[in-house]
């Protein structure tokens, strides 16, 4: 009962934690806009938390730099289990326009394990939505996540 109880309110009302790991702020925005009124992120449960400890998702933008490779790594530490990493926008994912750069160490899956990406340059609100929102679908059905494989967010469908 009890974790039934503590699956339906991770899915009801999941907290996020957003990470730049050294982006050009484009996708920043775009986070940001599908949490305001207009786009209502919040209508799902999603919250926005300033801690690691506290979050279930980390979104993720930008391509992870040697700064900030350490940092990712210890902030998804910090959270508890299970977590969830999202990749959000081209960046995230590969690393973008920035790879091949020297500071640049590639998308945000070769620090931490990413559990659904966002493509766009930058990506839109609605694709942000749209990719957490099947994020949560999965967390609702435990067995898709025995796959191991991450959800792949675009033009409205999944891979």
């Amino acid at each position: 009962m009890l974790k039934k109880l503590v699956k339906w309110a991770r899915v009801k009302s999941p907290w996020i934690l957003h990470f730049n790991t050294g982006a050009c702020n484009a996708c920043d925005i775009e986070i940001l806009a599908a949490l305001t009124p207009r786009f209502d992120l919040e209508r799902f449960g999603v919250q926005l938390k300033a801690t690691p400890r506290h979050a279930d998702v980390i979104l993720c933008s930008g391509p992870v730099t040697k700064q900030a490779k350490d940092r990712l790594t210890r902030i998804y530490e910090q959270m508890p289990e299970p977590k969830f990493v999202v990749a959000v926008g081209t960046c995230a994912i590969s690393g973008g326009v920035f790879d091949g750069c020297y500071n640049v160490e590639g998308g945000i899956d070769s620090t931490i394990p990413v559990a659904a990406y966002i493509p766009g340059c930058p990506a839109s609100p609605e694709a942000i939505i749209d990719g957490v929102v099947k994020l949560l679908e999965r967390i609702d059905q435990p067995e898709h996540f025995q796959e191991a494989r991450p959800v792949y967010i675009g033009e409205g469908e999944s891979k």
